[in-house]
């Protein structure tokens, strides 16, 4: 079988993605997640445009302020998640990832949800 050439982004952080995090993160690759959808450590959320798997804090909030601008407040304008279906997530698992299937969901996740783990699994 033929494998895939791209790494993924990897969520660092538990949470519910922001957009301000996404629009931020958006020229690293596609995502697989929307805005407010919840994620948590290990969880992948999008393919990298390189062949490296690549960590991302997707849930960062924006710092408030008392100073409001009118182009601060415009709504962040993001493509559009890519829709995976159940044969297509299969397809694009990768030997250290598995696949979550709920009622709801298709998420993808690294086997070894925590970053240190992976590392020490590498050596």
């Amino acid at each position: 079988m033929e494998t895939r050439h791209c790494g993924v982004l990897v969520a660092s952080d538990t949470g519910r993605t922001t957009a301000y995090a996404l629009r931020g993160l958006e020229d690293r690759g596609d995502f697989f997640v929307q805005p407010g959808d919840e994620v948590y450590e290990g969880m992948v959320v999008g393919e990298n445009n390189t062949d490296k798997d690549l960590i991302l804090n997707v849930v960062r909030a924006r710092k408030m302020t008392n100073i409001r601008s009118a182009n601060k407040d415009l709504d962040e304008k993001l493509r559009t998640a890519r829709d995976m279906s159940l044969e297509a997530c299969l397809e694009y698992l990768s030997d250290d990832e598995l696949l979550e299937v709920t009622p709801t969901s298709l998420r993808l996740r690294k086997r070894r949800l925590k970053e240190k783990d992976r590392r020490r699994a590498e050596l």
